[in-house]
C-alpha cells in the first residue's frame, strides 16, 4: 500500500498544532518529506522556527492583540 501524499495545507497544519511535539512516527516521516520537496512549506517551517526561536531567546513582550494576531497567522488559533 503506497503511503499517502501529504498536501500543504495539511502539513502547515500539523507542524502549527504540533510544534515538534508528540509526533506520529510514520505521519512525521511523510511530513518531513514533504517539506524538504516543498519550496514554500519548507519556508513556512523555516519562519515557524525562526519565531519560536525569537520568543524563547528574546522574550519578547507583545501585547494580547499582537499575541493573538501572530497565533491566527500561525493557525494556532480558532
Amino acid at each position: 500500500m503506497k503511503p499517502k501524499k501529504i498536501k500543504c495545507e495539511e502539513a502547515k497544519k500539523y507542524l502549527s498544532i504540533n510544534l515538534g511535539e508528540d509526533l506520529d512516527l510514520s505521519h512525521c516521516l511523510e511530513i518531513k518529506k514533504h517539506i524538504e520537496q516543498c519550496p514554500m512549506c519548507k519556508k513556512y517551517f523555516e519562519t515557524l522556527e525562526i519565531t519560536i526561536k525569537c520568543y524563547q531567546n528574546y522574550n519578547v513582550e507583545l501585547s494580547d492583540e499582537c499575541h493573538h494576531k501572530l497565533l491566527n497567522k500561525l493557525g494556532l488559533e480558532d
